[in-house]
């Protein structure tokens, strides 16, 4: 009997395990709706079943309400739990690699912010920039047709935007305030006013000539295109790129300054889009001219001749009075200091003279260019002994300008402003040359070659115009171009300023 017990509950219990395992395996139904009680758990009769029917509808009251949160059946699944474990998985590690690219992110703009405050950061990328245009300028054809400056300020721009770079900087005032005032004088060692005069012979006309086409083609191309979507800035631009293209890119410089163009985009905008302009033109001249010399009739400086040694855009080579080259004189540190004393010197002059004798907030630069010409022309012979070193110095100073004002300009606006800005700039070469020509060759029957170069001159300035005597073997006139080149710096600025008040009261055609 004591077996048979045993057996029984031993089958029981193995039932029981059975059923309780084949439940196990099955999903888990969880109502929506409580269990109710029944009326027997409540206690109550079934043949008095009012207060049991009152507790159901209120119960399921409940249950309805909750509808709108809980499906009717949650079906839950042990099978389900690895599945759900990698999808939360992954969305931790999406999470976790965002939140490590937001870290990085920040830890860089903190960096870079920091750089942006170090003076000598800035100082340092505005020298990379500057030598980095001079040296893709002597060393690769790409250089060569985009220009030092350009190049310069193309990278400024580009790496500025990026965020490599602050868009402001005191060092950006310090080349606008400090370098460029002492750049001025140090371009303008060379510009003996009586050397000028008489050894340039009949390219002083074709450069003077050129100077006049330029003033009536900025007034035409202003009457054509205003610049009104510049607003104030927009003479103000127009008088400048005039200035640049009687003297050069100082002159530019100079005539935004004394007018207050505060604008770092605008400015880099006009920069941008007119070397782009002149180094098309550049290539025209180049195309246009025949090189070598046309015989003795068009000697245009008695007994003078010039060597082969000028380098293209290289101004440590510069012409002697008797037609020699100067063959690469050194820079020394005496050179170094003399040079910088002067030109500050002049440029305290110039500025004491300007507060004393014109109005308040009147620009030194247009005074100092004067100042500095005369001297030149009174001592020639203590100035000449300073101009390499101090083209040398002016050049740094000038790419330092260009380097800060690409890195002051928005992409955004320069690529706004640029086609405008190219137009105007396109437009008043081309009828400068269709002036220069009609003018020089109908009516003054001067030769191609000359206006040729007098318009380099106008338009490149000392450097360019030499180089393109030197490239095209016209020796007599390698010294005669570089020296209406530094005529060029030394005028452009005071008759684009008068071309200004002009042209501000142009009418649109």
């Amino acid at each position: 009997m004591r077996v048979k017990v045993l057996v029984l509950l031993h089958f029981s219990s193995s039932l029981c395990g059975t059923v309780a395992f084949s439940h196990l395996s099955r999903p888990l139904l969880i109502p929506s709706q409580p269990l109710l009680p029944s009326s027997k758990t409540l206690g109550l009769r079934t043949s008095s079943n009012t207060q049991y029917q009152k507790y159901r509808i209120h119960q399921q009251g409940i249950s309805s309400r909750n509808d709108n949160q809980q499906s009717p059946t949650t079906s839950f699944s042990l099978h389900a739990l690895p599945v759900a474990a990698a999808a939360v998985s992954t969305s931790a590690k999406a999470t976790a690699a965002a939140t490590v690219g937001t870290t990085l992110k920040q830890s860089f703009s903190s960096i870079l912010s920091s750089f942006h405050g170090d003076t000598f950061y800035v100082l340092s990328s505005m020298l990379l920039l500057s030598s980095f245009g001079i040296i893709l300028e002597k060393r690769t054809t790409i250089g060569k047709a985009l220009s030092a400056p350009l190049a310069t300020m193309a990278m400024a721009l580009t790496i500025a935007n990026l965020g490599l770079i602050p868009f402001t900087s005191t060092i950006y005032t310090f080349t606008n305030r400090i370098l460029i005032p002492l750049a001025i004088p140090l371009l303008l060692f060379d510009s003996d006013l009586r050397r000028v005069i008489t050894d340039t012979g009949t390219l002083l006309v074709a450069f003077i000539i050129g100077s006049l086409s330029t003033v009536i083609s900025t007034i035409l191309t202003y009457m054509i295109l205003p610049l009104s979507f510049l607003g104030e800035n927009g003479w103000k631009i127009g008088s400048a790129l005039a200035a640049r293209h009687i003297g050069g890119a100082i002159n530019f410089v100079s005539v935004c300054e004394t007018l207050n163009v505060d604008n770092g985009s605008i400015v880099s905008a006009a920069i941008a889009a007119d070397n782009v302009v002149v180094a098309l033109y550049f290539a025209l001249l180049f195309y246009l001219a025949v090189p070598g010399e046309e015989g003795d009739s068009d000697k245009m400086l008695s007994e003078t001749d010039v060597g082969d040694d000028m380098v293209s855009g290289d101004e440590s080579a510069l012409v002697t009075k008797d037609g020699d080259i100067n063959k690469r004189e050194e820079i020394t540190m005496q050179s170094l200091a003399v040079s910088l004393t002067v030109a500050s010197c002049l440029v305290m002059l110039g500025k004491i003279i300007t507060k004393a004798a014109l109005p308040v907030g009147a620009s030194a630069l247009p005074l100092i260019s004067i100042i500095t010409v005369i001297a030149a022309t009174i001592f020639s012979q203590f100035f000449q002994s300073l101009r390499v070193t101090g083209t040398a110095l002016g050049i740094v100073f000038m790419q330092m300008f260009f380097a800060a004002s690409g890195a002051a300009g928005s992409i955004r606006l320069v690529i706004e402003s640029a086609p405008s800005l190219f137009l105007f700039s396109a437009l008043q070469i081309a009828l400068h040359f269709c002036s220069l020509m009609s003018i020089g060759k109908l009516i003054f029957k001067l030769k191609a070659k000359e206006l040729y170069l007098a318009s380099n001159a106008n338009v490149g300035g000392p450097t360019t115009a030499a180089a393109m005597a030197t490239a095209k073997e016209w020796k007599r006139l390698t010294l005669p171009a570089l020296l209406v080149g530094i005529l060029g710096y030394a005028t452009a600025t005071p008759i684009a300023l008068a071309l200004g008040q002009i042209i501000l009261r142009l009418p649109s055609i």
